[in-house]
């Protein structure tokens, strides 16, 4: 959870002031606010004094349960984040340790906290003749704790009584240096410092995208073989059937007459398929626009704010879909259809994230989304999303149905009995392993930046693996509802959509391994807070993933089934 920076009494302005940049900021917890030291471009200082005061015993247990949960003070100079640098692999990790807790040497007695109560400012310039004075290319802080006192002349003394512990009597004293350096580092790449300080190398990362990218493509080229070759010996065979031998026919073909009846709960289906396109339609405009540097990291809060627009604007493809494959299914209540689209997933992300806002509230966290931010996003989903689902709904009923190469048998086929092997549940969730496999590598990445504070800027991988996501979704469910109608079950419409969609539950799976093994958190509102978000990104995958699936065993079947002749 994050914190205001003054909510520890740590040294305040004259003058205390807020500034928020954007809705997405808002959403994060971001918010900016005045310090009280004085930096002069180019002037170094030594030891100045901040101020002194007396911390009550309530101040002192509340700074050492954040330094308890390694809470870190993020500072921003100049729109660059204050970082501190790891010796023991030169990287950068943004932000600096409120303190430090030491054990006893002994092994008995109460631990030891130390107070960063002095800091170490170095700021790094460059100049060009080109442009006039000088511009800020680096930001670094070293955090110290100095047990220090204010002299008769009102200068402090640093580090002249070793180090401040919270259990010291006295007033704490904050103090700080400035040093100026010039740095070769030009303005436009002076991120590049923070941006290639993630968790693993890039050449790692090329190497686990490439590993897979070649598994994927060697796999799939296979089964794509199989299921080419299997298709046109089938079709010719089916071709060159007489009559009386029509009568025996055994496999796909037999289903002809029932493989496009309408599934069992219909209009769930749909309304699924139709925000997995929004979803889909959203995950990819915004990976095009941050690979194009429209949504830079420098930009805080601007990605998210991003993602929320276009989920917004999206909303009509949303009910396109929907629209299109309801009629397609012979649905005739499209109004209620097409609210479900409106609201179904929309709201649930709204309760959810209602409900964490209210414990984050209780918890005082300055990540707490307040009441007008709230109104704002009811203004955008019922002002925006809203009227754009109804719209796209309009079009895809004003549009003729998917037309379907084979009559529609009004009485039901029987279904034989199907092998074990054929289970739906087992065979939906060993496919849904592939597609979870496509995002194993970007998912970690990806989870690492947002739970973990780092920056993410490998827009360009993203792409790549989402393309490999479609691919391997449409193939898998292809090739799971190929081999369910060879054996003459026609009731393909939910199957094609759980198998690939079922990857989600691997993704939360993940999100369970993540939270124990990456992350430290043991109080119960972050802990409802990581499981409560990750449950919507799973569900937000499920729907996207499933909805690709549904689409190409959709044309899938158009496609086998009009390629033979049926009396």
């Amino acid at each position: 959870l994050p914190y205001g920076y003054y909510s520890l009494k740590f040294c305040p302005p004259a003058q205390r002031s807020q500034a928020v940049e954007n809705l997405g900021q808002i959403l994060r917890g971001d918010i900016i606010e005045q310090s009280p030291y004085e930096i002069k471009m180019n002037v170094n200082s030594s030891c100045q004094l901040l101020c002194s005061m007396d911390l009550t015993e309530a101040e002192k247990t509340r700074f050492r349960e954040v330094i308890d949960e390694a809470y870190q003070v993020n500072w921003i100079v100049d729109n660059l984040p204050g970082a501190t640098m790891l010796q023991e692999d030169q990287r950068y990790r943004t932000g600096f340790p409120v303190g430090l807790r030491v054990e006893p040497g002994t092994g008995s007695g109460p631990p030891l906290y130390y107070l960063h109560n002095h800091v170490r400012i170095h700021l790094r310039y460059h100049s060009d003749p080109s442009y006039p004075g000088k511009l800020i290319v680096g930001f670094e802080v070293t955090p110290l704790s100095y047990s220090s006192h204010v002299g008769s002349d009102g200068k402090p003394q640093c580090g002249s009584d070793g180090a401040y512990e919270l259990s010291s009597p006295g007033p704490v004293v904050f103090t700080y240096d400035v040093v100026w350096t010039y740095s070769e580092v030009e303005w436009a790449t002076r991120w590049d410092y923070y941006l290639k300080s993630g968790e693993m190398p890039v050449q790692i990362h090329w190497f686990s995208i490439t590993t897979y990218l070649m598994l994927v493509l060697v796999l799939f080229g296979i089964v794509a073989v199989i299921l080419a070759r299997a298709l046109r010996r089938d079709i010719l065979y089916y071709n060159e059937l007489s009559v009386e031998d029509a009568a025996e026919e055994t496999g796909w073909k037999l289903v002809h007459a029932d493989v496009f009846r309408r599934p069992p709960h219909a209009r769930v289906l749909t309304v699924f398929v139709g925000t997995g396109a929004q979803l889909l339609g959203m995950a990819v405009v915004t990976i095009l626009f941050a690979a194009l540097g429209l949504l830079s990291p420098a930009r805080r809060g601007v990605l998210l704010q991003a993602v929320l627009f276009l989920f917004t604007v999206m909303g009509g493809v949303g009910g396109f879909y929907h629209a299109r494959f309801y009629k397609t299914l012979d649905g005739s209540d499209w109004k209620k259809g097409t609210l479900m689209t409106a609201f179904l997933f929309p709201g649930t992300c709204f309760v959810v994230f209602f409900v964490l806002n209210l414990f984050v509230w209780g918890e005082k966290s300055s990540g707490a989304v307040p009441f007008a931010s709230l109104v704002a996003l009811l203004l955008l989903w019922f002002g925006v999303s809203v009227p754009l689902v109804f719209v796209g709904a309009y079009c895809g009923y004003s549009k003729p149905a998917y037309e379907v190469p084979v009559k529609i048998n009004p009485i039901p086929r029987q279904i034989p009995r199907q092998p074990s092997y054929m289970n739906p549940w087992l065979v939906c969730l060993f496919a849904g392993v592939m597609p979870f496999g496509a995002v194993y590598t970007e998912l970690f990445f990806v989870m690492t930046s947002v739970w973990r504070h780092q920056f993410y800027y490998l827009f360009g991988f993203m792409i790549i693996e989402l393309l490999i996501l479609v691919v391997t979704c449409a193939e898998i469910s292809i090739s799971v509802v190929y081999f369910q109608l060879a054996v003459e079950d026609y009731r393909w419409w939910w199957r094609s959509f759980l198998a690939s969609g079922s990857s989600a539950v691997y993704v939360f799976l993940y999100a369970c391994s993540f939270f124990s093994s990456k992350l430290h958190i043991v109080q119960f509102v972050p802990t409802l807070m990581y499981f409560g978000y990750m449950s919507l990104v799973s569900f937000a995958f499920f729907l996207m993933t499933g909805a690709v699936g549904t689409v190409a065993c959709f044309h899938f079947c158009r496609v086998i089934y009009g390629s033979i002749k049926v009396d």
